[in-house]
């Protein structure tokens, strides 16, 4: 049995609004493969829970008392990496998405998203993926692809061309069997390729890998 639950994403939930957090805690634990190991009700005390208990994944609200979503978003990543972030918001203002990524968020979902989204962003993120809200995809795209800033082609400089090659690819949300399959090589050296993209753009995940691809100017909207 122990085997088993060491299996189980293990997921803190947080949100100000006691049915909203009831509610999605109670999604996420009827899951086989998932168990909510606690509820907080503002962001100091969804810290100290994470701190405790050191959840696979934290479900955030952004507005809360004391603490918000963001800055516990930020804490989580320095103080608790291994804790991967889903911000869950009613608010889907730009705002919000570009502070929650660079707080250092893997998802953004809005709460008005079907419940089994909610739990499919659970995993991927779980999984050391990304997931965007497809609502938000597209500005986040159009906000970060005003063209090359001082010193970003220095960034792709540490790419090989293969490696550029999967970057473009990851970009614009090729899954790594399409790349393999786009490239002509397996998926485990595409996988092998992202985790050195990855470490040389010093990027935590996809999301992260996609923003410098649109800030360096190697992929643009609409660019095939």
């Amino acid at each position: 049995m122990a085997a088993a639950d060491a299996a189980l994403i293990r997921v803190l939930v947080a949100d100000d609004q006691s049915v909203v957090r009831a509610g999605i805690a109670a999604i996420l634990d009827a899951e086989a493969d998932m168990t909510v190991v606690g509820q907080a009700a503002d962001g100091a005390e969804a810290l100290a829970l994470i701190a405790a208990t050191v959840p696979d994944v934290a479900v955030l609200d952004v507005r809360m008392p004391r603490v918000d979503g963001l800055a516990v978003a930020a804490e989580v990543s320095v103080r608790h990496p291994r804790t991967r972030v889903v911000v869950l918001t009613t608010f889907g203002l730009d705002e919000y998405v570009f502070a929650a990524l660079r707080a250092g968020a893997a998802g953004f979902m809005l709460k008005d998203a079907e419940p089994e989204r909610v739990v499919d962003a659970v995993r991927v993120v779980a999984a050391g993926e990304a997931l965007l809200d497809p609502g938000i995809t597209g500005r986040l795209i159009q906000h970060f692809a005003t063209g090359p800033g001082p010193g970003a082609a220095q960034r792709l400089e540490r790419l090989t061309p293969r490696e550029t090659q999967v970057l473009t690819r990851v970009a614009r949300g090729l899954s790594n069997a399409e790349i393999a399959a786009d490239l002509g090589i397996s998926p485990a050296t595409v996988k092998d390729h992202v985790a050195v993209v990855l470490a040389k753009l010093a990027v935590r995940d996809r999301v992260q890998a996609t923003i410098a691809a649109y800030e360096t100017g190697l992929v643009r909207p609409g660019v095939a």
